[in-house]
């Protein structure tokens, strides 16, 4: 049980991604919410989608804002049969999401500046906990039933909040080296921080054994850190007795009377009250109540001398649960810093076709814990973890199919198997293939000052089942997207968009032998999630 109840926390509090692969947020504007294939763009967004494009900006200086409303909801299914609910439901939320751009363009130079949560850039709060959680509770009553103390109930208050942001503050230089082709270089800055705040408390099971408390009938719900206290406290107390009448009876044995029966001990100089002791001494022991009534003293002795090590044993590990079903809480910060060099080609043919690459680098990134309460031990003060963001290509094209019609597409290629991403120091996570995106999006321009806009975006996880587990999974996912932009005078325009994304359902199966109950061996456990994204933002030129 020892092992069994240390796996609460032991499950790799990572990161709370909110799209783009299992680290990176490409989600950076509301156009993308509206459009979703930015690849190419030559707008002001292109500092985070295709810096090489910003040579095609008019001159001057251009900003922009935008923010995104991001709502999720993950579901998890475990059909572990002895949880009391086999459903847990997590509530993500980013109310703030923004993204921040400025531009200078002078000719054949551009600079650009943006600021963006680059990963994660939300929070999540599962109220009743996780099944990782749980699962270790809800094998106690079977495990203290098979040892003997009927038990069929549970319950507990468990609570995970967690929060992540990476934060992006990114420089890059573009120069045009003639109408064709134009080239980019920069780099960003990531902080990191994760927040996790979660507690497991007041543990009850309805155990019945009343010799370890009058209370502990099999009906009433009652504290198991409590339990297991006092049930050391009465197996500590047993092994005191079974010692002390070890030796009481020596002398007895050493008299020649050893042959005498425990019942007729009177008549050897035990008191009545001695042998009603020593009875239950040995009826703690496991001996049936016609083997107690048959025993002599002698063989009663050799009983009391095996069982008294036993005992004492059995309260060492009473003291054990006892402590590993007391009240758990934890309160830790993870923060880290890391760059990523970025670069980029934008290529110009004629007047209706541009295309877009950009490449950015692996960033090496270890957070290290700040833990103001640990209650398991798992977040040392100053313990480090490498989470690094694996590099990524992305490429795409926008077409001017007509005068008032803009077609574009894109892909992102996240090589994340060459990222070092660890669920616990030193254990790096099972990521058997890489992550890409496929986008398409168009615009129409309904008059000079109106446009709408749509696109599509499909997402392929390649993570694995190794990968997955009730926290942190990856999921194949389909997105829509569509919005419009009001353009208000010659410098000043605004935009909004909304996305909806359609998760596959993943699931794995999970090998639960080592908790040794007979009858549960493998057990489904089914991932599942819901997006909607609101999104506005304003573009402004000078």
């Amino acid at each position: 049980m020892r092992k069994l109840l240390l796996t609460f926390w032991g499950t790799g509090l990572t990161l709370l991604v909110m799209a783009g692969g299992i680290v990176t947020n490409t989600n950076q504007s509301a156009t993308y919410i509206r459009m979703l294939a930015r690849d190419a763009s030559t707008s002001i967004d292109a500092v985070y989608f295709n810096p090489a494009g910003l040579v095609k900006m008019d001159d001057g200086f251009h900003l922009y804002l935008s923010n995104q409303s991001i709502f999720q909801k993950k579901t998890i299914e475990n059909k572990f049969p002895l949880l009391n609910d086999d459903t847990y439901v997590g509530d993500v939320a980013a109310p703030l999401f923004p993204n921040f751009y400025a531009v200078y363009k002078k000719d054949k130079l551009a600079l650009g500046f943006g600021f963006q949560p680059n990963g994660g850039g939300g929070s999540a709060t599962y109220n009743t906990g996780l099944p990782s959680f749980e699962i270790p509770i809800s094998i106690i009553p079977p495990l203290l039933t098979s040892n003997g103390i009927p038990t069929n109930k549970y319950s507990a208050d468990i609570n995970f909040d967690g929060s992540s942001v990476f934060w992006g503050a990114q420089l890059n230089a573009s120069y045009a080296i003639n109408d064709m082709i134009s080239l980019s270089a920069g780099f960003r800055y990531i902080y990191a921080k994760n927040t996790y705040n979660g507690y497991l408390k007041n543990i009850l099971i309805n155990p019945n054994q009343p010799a370890f408390g009058t209370s502990y009938n099999g009906v009433n719900m009652v504290s198991a850190q409590q339990f297991f206290t006092d049930a050391a406290t009465t197996l500590n107390t047993w092994a005191d007795g079974a010692n002390a009448y070890y030796d009481g009876l020596n002398p007895i044995v050493q008299g020649g009377h050893g042959s005498t029966l425990l019942s007729d001990g009177t008549s050897v100089g035990l008191t009545e009250q001695q042998i009603a002791e020593i009875q239950g001494l040995l009826a703690a022991a496991g001996l049936a109540p016609e083997a107690i009534s048959a025993i002599n003293i002698q063989n009663a002795q050799a009983t009391l001398g095996a069982a008294a090590p036993v005992f004492t044993a059995n309260a060492n590990q009473m003291s054990g649960y006892a402590a590993l079903t007391s009240d758990k809480e934890v309160d830790a910060i993870q923060t880290g810093t890391g760059f990523t060099p970025i670069i980029g080609a934008n290529l110009t043919f004629g007047d209706k076709l541009n295309v877009g690459i950009k490449y950015e680098f692996r960033t090496s990134l270890t957070l290290t814990n700040d833990t103001k309460v640990d209650g398991t031990g798992l977040f040392p003060d100053g313990g480090k973890l490498r989470y690094d963001i694996p590099a990524i290509l992305s490429g795409g094209f926008e077409y001017k199919a007509l005068q008032n019609l803009r077609i574009a597409a894109g892909f992102h290629y996240f090589f994340d198997k060459d990222a070092v991403i660890e669920s616990a120091p030193g254990v790096k996570k099972d990521i058997e293939g890489n992550f890409y995106e496929i986008a398409a999006g168009l615009e129409y321009d309904i008059t000079d000052r109106v446009l709408v806009s749509a696109g599509y975006l499909y997402a392929k996880t390649g993570v694995g089942k190794g990968y997955q587990t009730d926290l942190t999974h990856s999921l194949t996912s389909n997105s829509v997207g569509f919005g419009g932009m009001f353009k208000v005078n010659e410098k000043l325009a605004i935009e909004v968009g909304t996305l909806y994304t359609f998760y596959n359902p993943d699931s794995k199966y999970i090998d639960y032998s080592s908790y040794s109950i007979p009858s549960i061996t493998e057990v489904k456990e089914i991932y599942s999630r819901t997006n909607i994204v609101f999104a506005i933002g304003a573009a402004y030129r000078f």
